[in-house]
């Protein structure tokens, strides 16, 4: 499926509407360039399940949001081994929701049957969302 968000809060609107289909033990990849939106779209789906707070786990590797929604940044690692040694994939397939940012960074390491989601940027804050 393909949508178009004109802005930051029809990202969050559309990942609200996203987060329906999620279940405890989803493993989603969001790609998409820096800046593209793909915290924005956890905001959203983080909103959808009544908590907030969310921000770039950029220099964390790891935030977890309500105990349960997994917000990953993969971008500094350079293999699935570097997960593995942090213990991030641990968390895989658990009572929880894992959402991996820079996910092509650990292929070697993710979970068969994830879901995906692409942000591209196709204007100033025009973003075309692939689900």
């Amino acid at each position: 499926m393909e949508l178009i968000s004109e802005n930051s809060l029809q990202t969050r609107e559309i990942a609200k509407e996203y987060a329906k289909t999620l279940v405890r033990g989803d493993v989603v990849l969001l790609s998409g360039d820096l800046g593209a939106g793909k915290t924005e779209f956890t905001k959203g789906i983080a909103e959808y399940f009544g908590l907030d707070g969310v921000t770039s786990p950029t220099y964390a590797y790891l935030n977890i949001y309500g105990d349960f929604i997994y917000h990953y940044d993969c971008y500094r690692l350079s293999c699935g081994e570097d997960a593995e040694l942090l213990g991030l994939t641990d968390y895989f397939g658990g009572d929880n929701i894992c959402i991996i940012e820079w996910s092509e960074n650990i292929l070697d390491a993710l979970p068969k049957n994830c879901k995906r989601v692409q942000i591209l940027k196709t204007g100033d804050n025009q973003r075309k969302i692939l689900l």
